[in-house]
């Protein structure tokens, strides 16, 4: 399903070959059927703004808004089990179905990443990339209405998702969108202060994290630290990664 892997291409970090393969990308979008026209306007309007600015002043609107806690993450059991030893778990059942179906990635890619998990469902049939989606569609429309909340034009992105998967999107979204209300997002300012009034004090020379057994939730293991996809465009030319 080609459109997932163009939505995965504009959720992922911004390169210069997105900015270049502009026109292309918004061919595949225009013919996708899996989604209304309404989905792909925004589509369209969320790759033009990311391929008509300046790529540096994209990259840190990006690094900003979905790199500065866990409330945006990408990750996708980041949401679901935090910093617990079933997200260990579940990453190594995701990689055991990506290799259960071919599907090989990079060494340092998380399975769980979304525009990864895009751009395995892209090579599924429809049926089982729409049941691929259906699996995590809750946290689709948390993200969505997350990014609706903020003004992000990324919701885009995860309302075609949510309608890929058979979901009317303002449907889902409604159903959370008094939680998502009162929220505090994880890198506020409220929520820091919380974080500061909270931590254990410790004299030891060894870190507070190391001191105590915990880690305050919006600060990841160092291990856990997305990096980006090395993503392969229509006409299987390398697209280069835009960091390491």
């Amino acid at each position: 399903m080609k459109i997932l892997k163009v939505i995965s291409l504009l959720m992922d970090y911004p390169v210069q070959a997105v900015q270049q393969a502009r026109a292309e990308l918004e061919e595949a979008i225009q013919a996708s059927r899996e989604i209304s026209p309404q989905q792909r306007q925004d589509l369209v309007d969320l790759l033009t703004r990311l391929a008509s600015t300046d790529l540096l002043d994209v990259q840190e609107a990006y690094t900003e808004q979905f790199e500065r806690g866990r409330y945006l993450s990408l990750l996708l059991f980041e949401h679901v089990h935090g910093e617990s030893r079933d997200r260990g778990q579940a990453m190594v059942d995701l990689m055991a179905q990506y290799e259960a179906a071919g599907f090989a990635i990079g060494v340092k890619e998380l399975p769980d990443y979304i525009p990864l998990y895009l751009e395995f469902l892209a090579t599924r049939d429809g049926e089982e990339a729409k049941a691929g989606l259906g699996e995590v569609e809750h946290l689709l429309a948390l993200l969505a209405s997350r990014l609706e909340e903020r003004g992000s034009d990324y919701a885009a992105c995860f309302r075609a998702l949510l309608q890929i998967a058979g979901t009317i999107p303002e449907l889902a979204m409604a159903a959370i969108r008094e939680q998502v209300l009162e929220e505090i997002p994880d890198n506020s300012l409220e929520a820091l202060d919380a974080e500061w009034e909270e931590e254990q004090v410790t004299f030891l020379n060894g870190d507070s994290v190391a001191a105590c057994g915990t880690r305050p939730a919006n600060v990841k293991a160092k291990e856990e630290i997305a990096v980006p996809v090395h993503w392969v465009d229509f006409n299987d030319k390398t697209v280069p990664a835009g960091r390491v």
